[in-house]
């Protein structure tokens, strides 16, 4: 079997044979959200179900392809959707697109996902810029043999949202006349939406939106060296004691309306990446 290194340097020399050349910037796009991919002048699209070693992803809403292309001058590698503990991949493999993406030379990471809502001041549509994350997921994907080329042992987690890309983010929303909420991000690991008791006991424990995925992007972007920035879209509202049941349609068409102001705001700060 070869090692986690080997199969990120022959998925990245795959794609450098497909003609992805080297991005500067990485984007992973959530549930519901892909309005950006038609702001990037595309060179290259493959399924990744045709790259070596990427795993494929399961569900309906994530197209499940990778995009190589410019948002204006900046050279960016898109995830058009991603991958999820609760579709039954380990943390390394929903993980290994971004070892990959930073071996391809990203320097930058952008991310995006649906939640829900557990802050009582944030509405459906409203976007929330991660500020800070719980991580209640069972498994890390820094978990197992330690390969020193990722980075350390133990990365400091004290800021794993990069301050400066945040706030570019935010000046870039403002701009379009929809300020960024600031907020805090719980994972877990699905794929059931959360009970009453849940929601209550995430919100007792800080968390301000929860989801399904995110946080081991960001944990492996930590180790890496890698600055990223997140923003969530509020697809529901999570108030437990008038809790309203909610169909995954319902959350996917919520983010979709909100993903063309999203996809605005990151193709905004895209272009003026070197």
């Amino acid at each position: 079997m070869t090692s986690l290194p080997e199969q990120i340097n022959e998925t990245t020399r795959f794609l450098q044979q497909q003609g992805f050349e080297t991005p500067t910037t990485g984007i992973v796009l959530g549930t519901g959200l892909g309005e950006l991919i038609k702001k990037i002048d595309i060179r290259k699209s493959i399924s990744y179900k045709d790259i070596p070693h990427f795993p494929v992803s399961t569900v309906e809403s994530h197209k499940g392809h990778l995009i190589f292309g410019h948002i204006g001058r900046t050279s960016v590698i898109a995830m058009q959707g991603r991958f999820h503990y609760y579709e039954g991949y380990s943390m390394q493999q929903i993980t290994f697109p971004i070892r990959v993406m930073k071996a391809l030379g990203i320097q930058q990471l952008l991310l995006s996902n649906a939640a829900g809502g557990m802050n009582p001041a944030f509405k459906k549509g409203d976007l929330v810029l991660l500020d800070d994350h719980i991580n209640l997921l069972p498994e890390n994907p820094l978990r197992g043999a330690h390969h020193p080329s990722f980075g350390p042992r133990f990365p400091d987690m004290s800021r794993p949202y990069d301050p400066q890309l945040s706030q570019k983010l935010q000046v870039a929303a403002e701009a379009a006349g929809k300020p960024l909420h600031k907020g805090i991000y719980v994972a877990v690991t699905g794929p059931n939406l959360e009970t009453r008791a849940e929601y209550r006991f995430l919100r007792l424990i800080g968390a301000d939106v929860v989801g399904m995925s995110t946080i081991p992007e960001v944990i492996v972007a930590n180790q890496m060296g890698l600055p990223c920035a997140a923003v969530s879209v509020v697809t529901d509202e999570c108030d437990p004691d008038n809790l309203v049941p909610v169909a995954i349609e319902e959350i996917i068409a919520v983010a979709g309306k909100a993903d063309k102001v999203l996809s605005g705001i990151f193709a905004e700060v895209i272009a003026e990446m070197t």
